[in-house]
């Protein structure tokens, strides 16, 4: 039997992490509860159109729609809407609420980087994060919180407490999360053929390029390619394992997004998101891959780490911060925050 010593010595111990527990269960049961998460039926009706409708805290989740295939979240700021695609098809939608002003969200392509069922903030005074999914050491993360219909938040985007469990096991480290201001809409598409050794006669078949897979051996591939910066970075589990000149021949306004969702005997398989503009009207052609030039030897080795579930994500901005223009975040490498 435990000595008065002892238990007085454990009891701040036990206090401390029974109180941690209550208001972690109190902070999601009040969101669960409330108005602040409300699951909406589709009603013969796409995400797309439900989407648009949605009031703060409401959500519509339909992953039968795609059971299986690539993932890929959008996070719109302008319409404080989120939307996971698989499959090229979207599953689910919800309303968000990210970073107010002076914190404010940034824009940019993210990747999955941590994912905590019970989290509590290390830089706002141990705030309860339920289904944390990290996307920069420096305190954006998608999480469980409070919807007030606009832009609240330290940064983070916040979900709705159903939606944000279902999306934490919907998702997977390195999975690609991108964060605009602009709609985003689903495409058939034919294969962005990035990947596929073009001929020498292209300008940038022999040109110098980055390649070092040993610093990242598994995880999901990401692949952006900026317009305006000519240059295309490999991500693998969120850190950069290849970069290469590139160019793209006749680039669509705005951003667009391509996912690999098979690759078979026939080939590679992949769909399409347009991630601006109104997202009508928009024709692939068949040989849309012919708009990709690279080295030779960048698309060959891009294509041994390639899988399905890979992106390839076309901006017309810059890669980093202290370019000309609005920057585009693509990863965060600094000391873990929150």
């Amino acid at each position: 039997m435990p000595s008065v010593v002892a238990l007085n010595q454990e009891l701040p111990m036990i206090w401390t992490s029974m109180r941690r527990a209550l208001i972690f269960s109190l902070i999601a049961a009040a969101s669960a509860g409330s108005a602040s998460s409300q699951a909406i039926p589709l009603g013969g009706k796409s995400i797309a159109e439900i989407a648009a409708k949605l009031k703060p805290g409401e959500y519509v989740w339909t992953p039968e729609a795609a059971p299986e295939g690539p993932a890929l979240l959008v996070v719109n700021l302008k319409t404080q809407r989120a939307i996971l695609f698989r499959n090229g098809v979207a599953i689910g939608a919800s309303t968000v609420s990210t970073g107010k002003q002076g914190y404010e969200t940034p824009m940019g392509v993210f990747t999955i980087l941590q994912k905590r069922k019970e989290h509590y903030s290390s830089t706002y005074n141990n705030a309860p994060m339920p289904n944390m999914q990290r996307l920069t050491w420096k305190g954006v993360a998608l999480h469980a919180g409070n919807l007030p219909g606009f832009p609240a938040s330290h940064g983070c985007i916040r979900l709705p407490s159903r939606f944000s469990s279902l999306l934490f096991e919907a998702t997977a480290l390195g999975m690609t999360v991108i964060i605009t201001s602009v709609p985003a809409i689903p495409l058939a598409a034919a294969t962005p053929d990035l990947a596929t050794p073009a001929s020498s006669a292209q300008p940038l078949a022999q040109a110098p390029f980055e390649w070092h897979p040993e610093k990242s051996q598994q995880g999901i591939v990401s692949v952006i390619v900026s317009t305006r910066d000519q240059r295309a970075i490999v991500l693998r589990d969120g850190i950069e394992i290849g970069s290469a000149p590139a160019r793209v021949s006749s680039p669509e306004e705005g951003a667009w997004a391509y996912a690999l969702r098979a690759w078979d005997e026939s080939g590679q398989h992949w769909v399409k998101l347009r991630l601006s503009g109104p997202g009508e009207g928009m024709e692939v052609a068949k040989d849309e891959g012919r708009r990709f030039e690279a080295p030779v030897g960048f698309r060959r080795a891009l294509a041994t780490v390639l899988r399905p579930g890979s992106t390839i994500i076309v901006t017309p901005e810059p890669l980093a911060a202290g370019s000309p223009g609005s920057a585009l975040t693509v990863i965060d490498n600094g000391g873990e925050g929150s």
